[in-house]
């Protein structure tokens, strides 16, 4: 069962200044819901299927092999 990122521990740096424990609650609270409203918007985009043409279309040519070297058609 794989952890639940919402019960991770929050850990906050503060650079500069000298905030409340107000000030930083409020901002923990405004990030904390607009992360949560991000992610359940996210969505991945669906994977397009595959048209017959590039289902039946093939390689122009095979792949070169380098081990066969210069000498290849001299028998």
């Amino acid at each position: 069962m794989t952890p639940d990122p919402a019960d991770a521990p929050v850990s906050l740096d503060v650079r500069r200044g000298n905030p409340t424990e107000d000030e930083l609650a409020a901002l923990l609270a405004v990030v904390s819901e607009a992360y949560t409203e991000e992610s359940a918007q996210a969505t991945a985009p669906e994977s397009r299927a595959r048209s017959r043409w590039r289902l039946s279309a093939r390689a122009a040519r095979a792949t070169l092999s380098r081990e066969a070297g210069w000498g290849g058609f001299s028998g």
